[in-house]
């Protein structure tokens, strides 16, 4: 099992833009096996420490596997929305973990 830990920097303004991206492209992960585990928006006060900008979004996400997750990464429908991706996302940051 793998884990995703992925913090999203969203463009100002375009939080409905990435709303949709996201409602196109996350039912897509149990194709793949996929699991959202937590999907949090973090308020300001919610952050005890940072360094930099603060995430608009976080998700904890699995995959059985690292192929699984390399799959949803290259599915077509997917990519059909880089569109809204690239209008909506500043940067995103993904950490991969696995069970130990």
């Amino acid at each position: 099992m793998i884990y995703l830990t992925a913090l999203m920097f969203i463009k100002e303004g375009k939080e409905h833009v990435f709303n949709e991206y996201e409602s196109s492209v996350l039912p897509i992960l149990k194709d793949y096996n996929g699991k959202l585990i937590y999907r949090i928006r973090p308020r300001k006060e919610d952050f005890i420490e940072f360094e930099g900008e603060k995430p608009y979004e976080l998700h904890l996400i699995s995959f059985p596997t690292n192929e699984d997750f390399i799959n949803f990464t290259k599915d077509d429908k997917r990519n059909s929305f880089v569109n809204l991706k690239e209008g909506a996302i500043k940067t995103s940051f993904i950490v991969k973990g696995e069970t130990i």
